[in-house]
């Protein structure tokens, strides 16, 4: 499995990695099992992948927590490992954003306890809060990078306008944000300007929800109660044409002898403008099936063809 720079940074992560939201993240998701999480740990890293992409959001702190388990099993080197990790929601109260220099220093270092390690390799700071400067939350950063608690800076889901004050001093080494072949306004927002600075872009969601895993059908219906049922891309006309794209994705998938979510995760592999893809696991099974997508070699027409087939 190759490896890429992240941004300016000495920081060399494997482009395929794993988003570990399914993996303590029990306020986000239900019915997980710990120990499967740890498992799926072990078994991206036995498997190449290098590159843990983890938040306090997540469990709020028990996904860092299980990592740092497992990286204490002797089996596990830490050295080879990227730790990926974010912090904006405040403690005991989530729903409250803080990108206070303060804040971040604190963050930092809850962090570096629940994972077990004396560095961070990329440290993000997850949401934008309404009042601090961006500049400045990053210069609280860029001072932890200088005295070797983290080792590459990000910002996760700014507006280009708060990436650039983030910015202005040039010390943002990798920006992640919500990019797929169904939501694709980063290229236009955000890549020229990241690529005219040397800043990696890392997207979330790859998998849409698994709407392009191609597990749905064009007569699938979900209850009221379903979020699903609210959202744009599971209902009426553009369902219908997700589902049309996706029966072409199968046959694409079956020339390349993939599945469709390894076709899909391969695209992004290929994508100049993706440094690396975090794909989730909930299980090992979904874990070594997404480790497979670093074999497939997409041809340059099939790329294109992926590429034109989701311009809706």
């Amino acid at each position: 499995m190759s490896d890429v720079q992240i941004g300016k940074s000495q920081v060399y992560a494997s482009t395929l990695g794993l988003g570990t939201n399914k993996i303590g993240g029990h306020n986000l998701f239900k019915n997980l099992d710990d120990e499967v999480g740890k498992e799926v740990l072990r078994t991206a890293l036995r498997n190449g992948v290098t590159l843990l992409d983890t938040a306090y959001a997540y469990g709020f702190g028990q996904s860092e927590k299980l990592i740092g388990e497992v990286l204490q099993e002797a089996e596990f080197d830490r050295a080879r490992v990227i730790i990926a990790t974010k912090a904006a929601q405040v403690p005991g109260n989530e729903e409250q954003l803080d990108n206070s220099p303060e804040f971040l220093q604190n963050a930092v270092e809850d962090a570096l306890k629940r994972l077990q390690t004396e560095y961070i390799d990329i440290f993000y700071i997850h949401f934008p809060d309404e009042v601090t400067k961006k500049n400045e939350a990053v210069k609280a950063l860029h001072e932890l990078k200088e005295a070797g608690k983290i080792r590459a800076i990000g910002v996760s889901n700014f507006s280009l306008t708060q990436i650039k004050e983030a910015n202005l001093d040039g010390y943002v080494d990798v920006v992640e944000d919500n990019y797929n072949l169904l939501h694709r306004k980063a290229e236009t927002e955000l890549f020229p300007y990241l690529a005219k600075h040397n800043i990696s872009f890392i997207p979330y969601f790859p998998l849409a929800s698994g709407l392009l895993s191609g597990k749905y059908t064009a007569d699938q219906k979900f209850a009221e109660n379903d979020s699903r049922s609210k959202k744009a891309d599971f209902t009426g006309e553009r369902y219908q044409k997700i589902i049309a794209t996706m029966t072409e994705m199968k046959i694409i998938a079956h020339r390349n002898d993939a599945t469709v979510p390894q076709l899909v995760l391969a695209w992004y592999l290929k994508n100049p403008h993706i440094a690396a893809v975090i794909p989730g696991a909930r299980n090992v099974e979904q874990m070594v099936s997404n480790a497979k997508a670093t074999d497939i070699r997409i041809s340059n027409d099939d790329y294109e063809l992926i590429d034109d087939l989701f311009r809706f």
